[in-house]
């Protein structure tokens, strides 16, 4: 799943420390989700979303989804 997570986090000067502690989890979440090698569960996608006041759809893209409105 794409996401804009390392854009989000850097305009805010946030490492991924930070980041890791207004989300109560481990930088090494933080790392897998902006390497899009983990998938953030569902209460853990809307609290990203919260914490930058934005939709989900702002911050996540599926790559299906994507991929589609490229064909388009």
């Amino acid at each position: 799943m794409k996401n804009r997570l390392r854009v989000l986090r850097a305009e805010r000067a946030w490492s991924q420390a930070d980041l890791a502690d207004h989300l109560g989890v481990s930088r090494q979440t933080v790392n897998a989700i902006e390497v899009e090698k983990y998938d953030p569960s569902l209460p853990l996608a809307f609290k990203i979303a919260r914490l930058f006041a934005l939709q989900i759809e702002q911050v996540f893209q599926d790559e299906t989804d994507h991929a589609s409105k490229a064909a388009e």
